[in-house]
């Protein structure tokens, strides 16, 4: 440790003098390079902890020329989804040795968009991603400046740009399967907020199960993700015999309509199936646990991030049109396992 007198800020070399290594060494290590060995790469990480160094950012950027940071539009949201793929996208850039600014709006629009790219380009981020689910921000990504490499994520294809994204309309229709595998004649659906392309996407879904299967589509009841939805919608629903079985787009909606059939005397799992989707960490306490479409978020913020990197590198080549789909899976509890 230095000195108390001493106020000079800790540099590489002091952190390799202590490691007994070189100061390309440390640098390496604090880059990430895979070409050094485990022991080296723990002694230096040693020191740095023991001196208390921290990198000089600035002055890296300068010499490199690579700010080594990406930007991150989104819109403000505590939704599970959206809320989740922040968290995924920050954790698999961290990953890759990029640091994370984030530039929240209200909603992502024409307007909105490019002055979330402009606080970006300030900051010299390399890249941007952009959450991207409501689907006006569909014309706004199509009128994106193109000097800033950039992905989009939760969206559709056909923008000019790389995207990323669960399979929203598989997942639905693996879950509308299922129910009906358990004996429901046809299924019913709460949809989730209209403007979203996941409400779309599961809506999609859920009626081209139905289609292909020749059973009755019924006419969807219209939710807003919240369970305030979900419970006015399970109370019109439990005022009906007929009904079997229900997808509800979310699992916060879900959770209403659970209630609301409870209130009502109509036992789930005995009386009529239930099944969201999302698994947010409570489905499982839910009573009964629920049914649900599992979104592997981590796999879409690390193909997102490795996606905008290799753009950033100079990859760019040709755009699908199509988006790259990460695959969703049901993930089955009692709410739909009749006795």
């Amino acid at each position: 440790m230095a000195e108390s007198g001493d106020r000079r800020p800790v540099n590489m070399f002091d952190v390799a003098k202590a490691a007994g290594v070189s100061h390309q060494t440390v640098s390496r290590v604090l880059n990430g390079s895979a070409a050094v060995k485990e022991s080296t790469r723990r002694r230096v990480n040693a020191a740095i902890d023991e001196l208390g160094y921290r990198r000089n950012l600035a002055a890296r950027a300068l010499a490199t020329r690579r700010s080594k940071t990406l930007g991150v539009i989104c819109f403000d949201s505590t939704l599970y989804g959206p809320a989740s793929m922040l968290y995924a996208i920050e954790h698999a850039a961290r990953n890759a040795g990029y640091f994370v600014s984030v530039a929240s709006e209200s909603t992502i629009d024409s307007t909105t968009l490019p002055r979330a790219l402009n606080r970006l380009t300030e900051q010299s981020v390399e890249g941007v991603v952009v959450i991207a689910p409501l689907s006006e921000t569909r014309s706004a990504l199509a009128h994106l400046h193109r000097g800033v490499p950039a992905v989009a994520v939760d969206g559709t294809g056909g923008l000019g740009l790389p995207v990323v994204s669960v399979d929203q309309l598989d997942g639905a229709r693996q879950v509308t399967r299922h129910l009906m595998d358990q004996g429901a004649s046809t299924v019913w659906h709460v949809t989730g907020a209209e403007g979203w392309a996941d409400t779309d996407a599961r809506v999609a879904g859920w009626h081209a199960e139905l289609s292909a299967a020749g059973r009755p589509i019924p006419e969807p009841l219209h939710g807003n993700w919240s369970p305030a939805s979900g419970y006015q919608a399970g109370i019109a629903l439990a005022r009906r015999p007929d009904v079997e079985a229900v997808f509800v787009a979310n699992d916060q909606m879900a959770l209403g309509l659970l209630r609301a059939f409870a209130e009502a005397g109509r036992n789930v799992p005995g009386d009529v199936l239930v099944a969201g989707f999302d698994d947010v960490p409570e489905a499982e306490f839910y009573s009964p646990p629920l049914t649900t479409v599992r979104q592997d978020f981590a796999q879409v913020g690390r193909r997102s991030i490795e996606m905008l990197i290799a753009r950033i590198e100079g990859d760019d080549g040709p755009v699908d049109d199509q988006p790259t789909l990460v695959p969703a899976k049901v993930v089955v509890r009692q709410s739909t396992r009749r006795c």
